[in-house]
């Protein structure tokens, strides 16, 4: 038995079955690469599911959690410090519009805030309809899964007391049928990720925007997996130049400690007043910090050109292979679509390879790297993913 065969019993036999028996159990990180228990080492493409923005053991985010730890670690909402609004005073700068921030631990907790949002907005107008789109993710707490479009992880919980109306993703005529002065919110995200990474048609967030705006509704953007440099740019919603009343971040905002964001117009955060909502640990001085330091890198190491340039070379790279359908996505964020449903298979076998990725369909091998990733490493995983393709997918006529 390998100490990975030990470490799984133990897992299994302590841990809830919800996420299954994870493959691989890791023990430490370097840059784009991770070592498990046994010593074995994988090239990281996942990234902690759109997480490790710097990779693993970066130093400025060491030094950041390190000093501020020893600093102070926590306040609580009762008392203010520096960290969090000098990131609050960072997010609004790279958002480039006016509005407030509101910090807090988790993706789905971003949209929780962003829900009640939606709510008071709609008490305040006599609306209680929320529309957002099938398949799409907004997390696991039961308000954000009231408007997660996923059906087999929303209907176990159901009824979950809200007015949600789904329609299809990126169908702008089944938005504008579902938007009129009832609605209070439309939710969605630019890009879907747990889906694939489906990104939505060119013009959909603008005409979005104009049926939001037109029937006085708030247009709210998750931008938890698809922001903060996934796409090449720090906004998503950038690309077409317009300005949601709220977007929510997490994920890769704190480069693999726990944070998240909301990000609010003037009058859409206006509806937060005292006593309304509250976190504990939102806005911890460490989380902050981390966050900060993320920001410092990207922008100090120009990480938005360099997984820009690397889109166009894994384009180049897997674009012509029979078997890839298309790839999805921009720079180093994609869901490489197979023409069988091969996925899963291909990332056991990339696993055996020494690459780490992710199926979240049947046909979609999906990656989120660290955006430090090199193309020497690009390259490392095409090689390893043509391999595996040719181990599980060996013709463009099927399976082996």
């Amino acid at each position: 038995m390998t100490y990975s065969d030990e470490i799984k019993q133990r897992f299994s036999a302590s841990l809830m079955g919800n996420y299954g028996l994870p493959p691989v159990a890791l023990r430490e990180g370097e840059g784009r690469y991770v070592t498990d228990v046994d010593g074995n080492t994988y090239l990281d493409m996942i990234g902690g599911i759109a997480v490790s923005s710097l990779g693993h053991n970066h130093p400025a985010l060491v030094e950041a959690v390190s000093t501020q730890a020893a600093r102070l670690a926590h306040t609580s909402n009762l008392f203010m410090h520096e960290k969090e609004i000098e990131l609050a005073e960072k997010l609004l700068d790279l958002w480039g519009n006016a509005g407030r921030v509101y910090l807090c631990n988790s993706g789905t907790e971003a949209n929780e805030a962003a829900l009640k949002l939606a709510i008071l907005h709609g008490k305040q107008t006599g609306r209680t309809k929320v529309v957002a789109t099938e398949n799409g993710f907004h997390g696991r707490t039961l308000g954000a899964l009231s408007i997660t479009g996923k059906a087999a992880i929303r209907e176990p919980f159901e009824p979950l007391g809200r007015d949600v109306v789904f329609v299809p993703y990126g169908d702008l005529e089944a938005l504008k049928a579902a938007v009129d002065d009832t609605v209070a919110a439309v939710f969605f995200e630019p890009t879907q990720g747990e889906t694939g990474v489906m990104p939505a048609p060119a013009g959909y967030l603008k005409a979005a925007r104009e049926l939001t705006t037109a029937n006085g509704a708030l247009l709210i953007l998750d931008e938890i997996q698809c922001g903060f440099g996934r796409t090449g740019a720090w906004f998503a919603h950038h690309a077409e130049g317009i300005v949601p009343d709220v977007v929510t971040l997490a994920k890769g905002l704190g480069g693999g400690v726990p944070i998240g964001a909301v990000l609010a117009t003037d009058e859409a955060a206006a509806l937060f007043t005292k006593g309304v909502h509250g976190s504990t640990f939102g806005g911890n001085p460490i989380a902050c910090a981390a966050s900060l330091a993320v920001i410092d890198t990207i922008e100090r190491e120009h990480l938005l050109e360099n997984v820009l340039a690397l889109g166009e070379h894994l384009d180049a790279r897997l674009g012509a292979d029979p078997r890839v359908a298309e790839i999805r996505g921009q720079a180093l964020w994609r869901g490489i679509a197979l023409t069988e449903p091969v996925a899963a298979e291909a990332v056991d076998h990339l696993i055996g390879l020494g690459v780490l990725a992710n199926a979240p369909r049947p046909d979609t091998v999906r990656i989120a790297p660290a955006l430090t990733m090199t193309q020497t490493e690009l390259d490392e995983f095409c090689d390893k993913l043509i391999a595996a393709l040719d181990a599980v997918f060996p013709s463009p006529g099927g399976r082996p």
